[in-house]
């Protein structure tokens, strides 16, 4: 049950990351919003880093794999997901996104010789229909900034941001094969997430974000915190158990966040979406759980 835990655990923390990006975003943009949160992230890691690393760790494939895994996420799968609002709007990304349990499948039975249950497959989709339900809930909404149609080489944009994130996953499993660290695999992810996000950021010339109580920046650093503790429970389930198991679980994320909106920030209402999104998600979370 220790995956699924710290699954469960992980979903939880991301949910809370997101309320927190949410209140930063009134103050600052975007993009220098993930540049800092991403920077408060690899800084945690890296403060418990003489306890937790040891110097022959860096010499390993491990840490290779690793490094790899930080030059997409992520910083680029974030930006994919961003160009896909811009050109989408937020519940065709949304939609679609929610396709990251299944990629995540496909390289846990494929690529990681993992085996496919029945219970796996009808909780895995049952998640996935609970997030494209939450996702339904935006539509009608309206906005102004978006166009009345758009590409259809956008539609590969969210694929790709849901690609990217369970190609990740996956790979940072295959390095834990040979150095079991969910630590050192979230240190050195980060730490070349970081780099990458500064070279973009600094390639279009713009300055460094300012901190300090008066900019409201202070909301990015408080995500970033509680996403590294997110991404090392994420990891330290990926090591205990499946990929097909953490992913979906992990994926119920938006449910979460959307009943902390309801009875914590009290931002949102209770709708039949939600309703038939829990029906779907909890249910989907229990299959998973008793089949594994």
């Amino acid at each position: 049950m220790a995956p699924i835990l710290l699954s469960l655990v992980a979903a939880g923390l991301f949910s809370v990351s997101i309320l927190v990006l949410h209140q930063g975003l009134r103050h600052a943009d975007s993009e220098s919003g993930s540049l800092i949160q991403i920077s408060a992230t690899a800084a945690c890691y890296w403060l418990f880093a003489p306890w937790l690393v040891e110097s022959w760790m860096w010499l390993t494939t491990a840490a290779a794999i690793f490094a790899a895994v930080g030059l997409f996420k992520p910083f680029l799968s974030a930006n994919a997901a961003l160009l896909s609002v811009h050109y989408l709007g937020p519940t065709p990304t949304a939609t679609l996104a929610a396709t990251s349990p299944l990629f995540a499948a496909v390289f846990g039975v494929f690529f990681l010789s993992e085996h496919l249950t029945m219970p796996i497959v009808l909780g895995t989709v049952a998640i996935m229909g609970g997030s494209i339900v939450l996702a339904q809930q935006g539509r009608g909404r309206g906005d102004a900034t978006l166009p009345a149609s758009w590409p259809l080489w956008a539609l590969s944009l969210p694929l790709a941001a849901a690609f990217i994130r369970a190609a990740a996953d996956s790979f940072t499993k295959y390095g834990m094969f040979e150095l079991p660290s969910p630590y050192f695999a979230g240190l050195v992810s980060f730490s070349v997430s970081v780099i990458v996000a500064l070279i973009f950021y600094t390639a279009r010339h713009r300055r460094l974000p300012l901190m300090g109580r008066g900019h409201g920046n202070g909301w990015f650093v408080l995500a970033g915190v509680i996403n590294g503790v997110a991404v090392y429970c994420m990891n330290y389930a990926l090591k205990l158990g499946d990929i097909i198991v953490v992913i979906p679980l992990v994926s119920a994320s938006p449910l979460l966040t959307l009943l902390l909106s309801v009875f914590v920030v009290r931002r949102e209402m209770i709708t039949r979406h939600s309703l038939l999104a829990v029906l779907l998600v909890v249910p989907g979370v229990i299959v998973i759980s008793l089949g594994k």
